[in-house]
């Protein structure tokens, strides 16, 4: 079982419990899925695969490809190129991932003074992007042919910010100060 999951269960689902004043346990917020996506436009084809195994090796899950939908010529962009990937990660490896995330590689941002506040939706889930792929362990940054951002969607069964906000802080997701 995953490390964070251990702790979900052991720990925040108590604490939760009492802070959000639930009547019911099984009624405390919980993630259900982390959508990672990223978008890498028009590159050539071995810079892409080199993307794709970069992706699938921090997410633990082959990621599925995104092609564009329309033709645009300002964009040099043709119907049915390969223009990003995403992964929907559930169970153990998301909760692995997000620890990885959390422990692992927004520490080794520079300059990091927390993750912003304004990623929340107003219905429970919480949006961040990430600048490069490096900053995982599993990526080396002396074997990149190109550095690529991603955006990483945390989806829960939260009713509101307030509730995923405490969530995802008692998971230990740095906040900054607002």
């Amino acid at each position: 079982m995953a490390r964070l999951k251990d702790k979900y269960r052991k720990e925040l689902v108590p604490a939760l419990h009492a802070k959000l004043g639930v009547k019911n346990p099984m009624l405390v917020p919980r993630l259900t899925k982390v959508v990672v996506n990223m978008g890498f436009g028009i590159v050539e084809k071995d810079a892409q695969k080199s993307l794709l195994q970069d992706f699938a090796a921090l997410t633990g899950q082959l990621p599925m490809i995104c092609k564009a939908r329309k033709s645009i010529s300002n964009f040099k962009l043709r119907e049915g190129m390969v223009i990003g990937a995403k992964v929907t990660l559930r169970g153990d490896r998301m909760y692995e991932f997000v620890d990885r995330l959390i422990n692992a590689a927004l520490p080794r941002i520079r300059d990091f003074r927390g993750v912003p506040v304004k990623g929340f939706d107003g219905r429970g889930n919480y949006s961040m992007g990430l600048k490069e792929q490096s900053l995982f362990p599993e990526i080396r940054p002396d074997q990149l042919k190109k550095t690529q951002g991603m955006d990483v969607t945390f989806v829960s069964s939260a009713k509101t910010d307030a509730e995923m906000k405490e969530l995802l802080k008692l998971l230990g997701m740095p906040f900054a100060a607002a």
